[in-house]
């Protein structure tokens, strides 16, 4: 999720902003997989993908855009709270205006993740392959505006990065490819180093204000409990896969101070998924909900992507589900996550 830009090298405490204060975005700009993938997956030849009903049936005008929810996803509700653009286009649709590429672009894809590896079967969009995608983008946006106002809006721009989930699903937890020449931990900071190459690549090509997202409870995902309970019916989270995402957050944490120190005039901020989605499946009646477990669409503990559609149909009332699909959370939870991310994570790139 970030941006601003100021001769700083350190990360800056919330409550250095009052309520209400925030860093002014000319655009956003999005890199990652499903959950911040407002559809880029329609316009490639993949399996994965959210293009069909039910998903989308509340977002506006209750059409399947290729998010992977019922509704907006966390970067809709971001950048609507924040002024920028409430629907971020995806890049590679052609219809695309001159507006939506000066306000903001995503270049995320569902399935993806920062080891290559992992899109090797489903064909998506790889992280390293949206850095390309990038230079494209400023290209096109300096024919635009100009290279001078392009720059600006890419220094100015609010930078979101959320990936890592699929790597550990598909290379170690449920495809144990990478387990072949890694431990847990060497993944991990094999992991790390491919973010930081990645973050140090965008910050070449101009992004000043990043905000990188955590790795969710992936042992609390519906698919993973049905995958690896040995009673799939007795459903919890797998406390062993959340400690692995919780440890690699912790690393990541460590790590943006020290990658900021080598980027001058860079902001770099943590985005705690982890923690307020682990409160909603905890303490669902606080936030209305009902069901933490199994996901509003299809049967809730394997369906997703082609299993979630007309014929296996949804939930009545998905506001009251932590997930929509079996992976991915529900636009209320989506909303709740934003929520957080403007209070708490969006004040620390104002300036000192």
């Amino acid at each position: 999720m970030v941006a601003l830009l100021l001769v700083s090298m350190t990360i800056i405490n919330t409550s250095g902003a009052s309520a209400g204060t925030y860093p002014k975005f000319p655009a956003i700009i999005i890199f990652g997989d499903s959950t911040v993938d407002p559809g880029n997956n329609n316009y490639i030849d993949t399996i994965f993908k959210g293009n069909v009903a039910p998903y989308g049936i509340n977002f506006p005008g209750h059409v399947p855009t290729g998010r992977f929810s019922d509704g907006k996803l966390v970067t809709d509700f971001v950048a609507s709270s924040l002024g920028i653009k409430d629907a971020v286009p995806p890049f590679l649709d052609p219809n695309l205006s001159d507006d939506d590429l000066r306000t903001g672009v995503s270049f995320a894809s569902a399935g993806s993740g920062y080891d290559d590896l992992t899109t090797l079967l489903s064909n998506v969009i790889t992280v390293s392959r949206q850095v390309e995608m990038f230079r494209s983008y400023i290209e096109k946006l300096k024919g635009i505006v100009g290279d001078e106002e392009a720059n600006n809006i890419i220094a100015q721009a609010l930078v979101v990065v959320s990936a890592g989930t699929n790597d550990l699903i598909f290379n170690f937890f449920d495809i144990p490819t990478r387990r072949l020449e890694f431990d847990i931990s060497g993944y991990q900071s094999f992991l790390l180093q491919r973010l930081e190459d990645f973050v140090k690549q965008i910050y070449d090509l101009g992004c000043r204000n990043i905000v990188v997202a955590g790795l969710p409870p992936v042992g609390c995902l519906p698919v993973h409990m049905t995958v690896r309970l040995e009673n799939p019916m007795n459903r919890q989270c797998l406390e062993d896969q959340n400690s692995v995402a919780h440890s690699y957050n912790e690393k990541l944490v460590k790590l943006l101070p020290e990658i900021q120190a080598e980027l001058p005039r860079s902001k770099l901020v943590y985005a705690d998924i982890y923690q307020p989605l682990m409160d909603m499946i905890i303490h669902p009646q606080q936030y209305g909900i009902v069901e933490t477990t199994v996901g509003c669409c299809g049967t809730g503990v394997l369906g997703l992507s082609l299993f979630c559609n007309s014929v296996t149909s949804a939930c009545g009332n998905p506001s009251q589900y932590v997930f929509w699909d079996s992976a991915h959370p529900t636009k209320q939870v989506y909303r709740q996550l934003a929520k957080y991310i403007v209070k708490e994570v969006v004040p620390k790139l104002l300036p000192n």
